[in-house]
């Protein structure tokens, strides 16, 4: 009985509470459902020199140019629904999304999901965890 008049009398907190718990969940759950993997540095790396895979980095051009993977394709998140078809040729290989700190990477491989990818993976930490395995960057 005290539970229902907390939540009655505090209803604005639990559906806050509900719509962080949403926010929290939305990209997990995209992923699950569009079925896109995480990747650690090392398994990135099996996936290019043993799969042929090709690594798409989303991040802005200034990031992209300050350090990146060697022969990554750079596709800024706020332009890949205009460039998604410079991918195209690479639809059946393992794709590997590289992002910042942000699920940008994650937004990019549900977007190339929706356009008939079938491998695809996203690089767990960004580029910060390819720097941290102490992995070549590329300038």
């Amino acid at each position: 009985m005290k539970i229902t008049q907390f939540v009655i009398h505090n209803w604005y907190l639990f559906v806050a509470l509900v719509v962080v718990i949403a926010l929290m969940l939305k990209e997990p759950v995209l992923r699950l459902m569009h079925r896109v993997s995480n990747v650690s540095a090392t398994e990135a790396v099996l996936l290019i020199n043993r799969q042929d895979g090709v690594v798409v980095d989303v991040r802005d051009t200034k990031e992209f140019g300050s350090g990146h993977i060697g022969n990554a394709i750079n596709i800024p998140l706020a332009e890949f629904d205009a460039r998604v078809r410079e991918l195209e040729k690479y639809k059946h290989k393992p794709v590997i999304l590289s992002g910042g700190a942000n699920d940008a990477a994650a937004k990019a491989a549900v977007r190339l999901r929706r356009h008939g990818f079938e491998n695809l993976a996203v690089l767990a930490g960004g580029m910060a965890a390819w720097e941290r395995s102490q992995l070549p960057v590329a300038k």
